[in-house]
């Protein structure tokens, strides 16, 4: 077995309120539970001596010929890794249950089912938990041959099996050989519990199968309340529920990312938690959301964001802060887990993140937007809470911060963090007249127009004729995508398609595109990182809006061929195309969709309507596409 699989070799099974990573060789190698930013159970892929694993695989030497495959149940949550071998094919089902409810819960089943369809096949089990990060010890004991209990740190993990599955003891492991022919089944259950709880019922092919039944209903059922009917049905479908899955149940929040310390560059230092709520990135997902039809979930979160609002009580003071835990709470406190080696050596393994008690201005921007889309801003209690951010960031917003990258070199006076103060006040601007609200409009349009007229003085670089990374640097920066979609400027303003072919000399790589040059615009951090996904699909839907079409659907069929097997996406593409950082990478999804629907309404227009645009080459771009007015609250495309 590879000690690690590629980052890319895995799908995600999920119960709403945890999940975990298979691989395709039938591995669960990453499992944090009662919640997603709870220490692990199984942590292989952090450490594949220390971290933990499970593992339930049909077994064959290397030179049997088997062949695996691994795939979603189509439109659902559940995941298949197919065994086909001269001798039989077979495959194992994993898959969580969804527990759609308010009420958080400390049990969570993991079950996963293996069977034969032609032939036999032997398969083999091996459960190695490790507490608490694989930090703390465990027991285990024994009910019968079929159950069995690891007694770790304040959890309780019950390994239960069906009848022809008898589960030896190695140790404080346990281990299982069984052989299935044509027709039969059997199946394991992992259920994750608070210390001391009852022993779960003991399972059976019947109650498993109903499970399964109700896991894909579930997903099928909720997959139907999406209005996308698109070009890219299936991957768009996918990308939904992945982010489904990477949302908190009980609170509606959502996480950046299922795992930590997968590193942008392999042996590398930049090696991040990602399992917190950061406000820019469930911001943002709210229009994606509302787009698709998802009007629940767009609502949960406002619901989350007004609370964090209303409450207060950041680390640093200020209104809001970038992440905050899945609950709320805003303390996420970072520390280095040397004892695991980290992903191919990529050392140190963070849990938790020192980010968040950073400055990063442009949240209020982001915040602001997705309380105000859609009209649903709150109650009285609500406005009154926002307004109130809003004259708070009426005196701060002329500050440096450390941006949307989360930097460790220093604050800059950073374009987008501008850009998006600029959008907060004209949102709350918006706002204030549209449902006749009490508020100091006339500051904080005062406030909008002084940020216009300083990115236009200072953001844009003449030598470059293009809007740059930060006022004291020439270096491009791909956050700056999003200044047509925020209405900053028109997408086909001479200025925007300036800064557009600058980006594609500078930052884009055979469709791909890095954030932005680490070397010209150091970041504190040693290393290099790969092309940033969530930036390749901006430059898409930036490429769709300003009309050039051709460029536009290329990169995006270009971007597809990154996906993995099951059409999951991390959160950078490295040099030799492979998927590196945190996996699966919630604004990877959430950008695909929205170029996804960009591009698709940017299509239609172009079949349907007036034919007087060249979708060719960038070049010929702004030649033929009438000039409109620049910049400003006036100016929309």
């Amino acid at each position: 077995m590879n000690r690690y699989p590629p980052i890319a070799e895995h799908g995600m099974v999920g119960d709403l309120q945890t999940a975990a990573l298979v691989s395709s060789a039938g591995t669960v190698d990453w499992w944090c539970t009662p919640r997603f930013d709870s220490p692990s159970i199984f942590a292989a892929l952090l450490d594949s001596e220390r971290g933990g694993h499970c593992r339930l695989a049909a077994e064959f030497p290397d030179d049997d010929g088997m062949t695996v495959r691994q795939l979603y149940l189509s439109d659902t949550a559940v995941l298949v890794t197919r065994f086909m071998a001269p001798g039989g094919v077979g495959e194992v089902a994993d898959f969580m249950v969804p527990i759609d409810s308010s009420a958080p819960t400390n049990t969570h089943r993991l079950i996963r089912v293996a069977r034969v369809v032609r032939g036999s096949l032997p398969f083999a089990l091996t459960c190695r938990p490790r507490f608490d990060y694989g930090r703390a010890s465990h027991t285990l004991s024994r009910t019968d041959e079929h159950s069995v209990l690891f007694r770790g740190p304040g959890t309780d993990l019950h390994l239960q099996s069906t009848a022809g599955v008898a589960l030896l003891s190695d140790g404080s492991d346990i281990t299982a050989r069984f052989t299935l022919s044509a027709g039969q089944a059997a199946a394991i259950v992992l259920t994750s519990a608070a210390s001391g709880d009852p022993l779960p019922p003991h399972p059976s092919l019947d109650g498993v199968a109903e499970a399964l039944e109700t896991c894909r209903t579930f997903w099928l059922s909720w997959l139907r309340s999406c209005t996308y009917r698109g070009r890219w049905q299936d991957i768009v479908n996918r990308s939904a529920i992945t982010l489904k899955l990477l949302t908190y149940a009980p609170t509606g929040a959502p996480i950046a990312a299922a795992t930590m310390g997968l590193p942008e560059q392999i042996g590398g230092e930049r090696n991040w938690d990602y399992r917190y709520t950061w406000v820019r990135d469930a911001s943002l997902s709210v229009r994606a959301l509302i787009d698709l039809g998802f009007q629940e979930e767009a609502h949960a979160f406002r619901r989350w964001l007004r609370e964090r609002i209303e409450i207060g009580g950041s680390v640093s003071a200020d209104p809001l802060q970038i992440m905050y835990r899945i609950d709320g709470n805003p303390h996420l406190t970072e520390e280095s887990l040397d004892h695991l080696e980290g992903y191919l050596g990529s050392r140190p393994v963070r849990a938790g993140n020192a980010a968040a008690d950073q400055l990063q201005l442009d949240i209020y921007g982001e915040a602001s937007d997705a309380l105000i889309v859609g009209g649903d801003i709150g109650a009285i209690r609500g406005w009154k809470a926002l307004s109130g951010v809003l004259d708070w960031l009426a005196d701060h917003w002329d500050q440096p911060d450390e941006g949307i990258w989360e930097t460790r070199g220093g604050r800059q006076n950073f374009t987008y963090s501008r850009l998006m103060t600029w959008v907060a006040f004209d949102r709350g601007v918006r706002a204030a007249t549209d449902f006749s609200r009490p508020a100091d409009v006339a500051r904080w349009t005062g406030a909008r127009d002084a940020v216009f007229r300083q990115i236009i003085e200072r953001g844009w670089h003449d030598k470059r004729q293009a809007f740059v990374q930060h006022y004291d640097t020439d270096v491009l920066d791909a956050s700056l995508l999003l200044m047509p979609r925020v209405g900053f400027v028109s997408p086909h303003d001479p200025d925007w398609l300036s800064t557009l072919d600058a980006m594609d000399e500078e930052l884009v790589s055979d469709s791909l595109v890095y954030r932005y040059d680490p070397k010209a615009s150091p970041d504190g951090l040693r290393g290099s990182e790969g092309t940033f996904n969530l930036c390749s699909f901006f430059y898409v839907e930036a490429l769709a809006r300003s009309g050039r079409l051709n460029q536009a659907r290329h990169a995006f069929d270009k971007m597809l061929t990154y996906a993995n097997h099951v059409g999951l996406f991390a959160e950078e593409i490295g040099p030799s195309g492979e998927q590196l950082g945190n996996f699966p990478q919630a604004f990877t999804h959430l950008a695909l969709v929205t170029a996804a629907m960009a591009l698709d309404e940017e299509l239609e227009k172009a079949e349907t309507g007036p034919r007087h645009r060249d979708h060719g080459h960038p070049a010929t771009h702004g030649l033929t596409v009438p000039d409109e007015s620049t910049g400003g609250a006036d100016a929309r495309g």
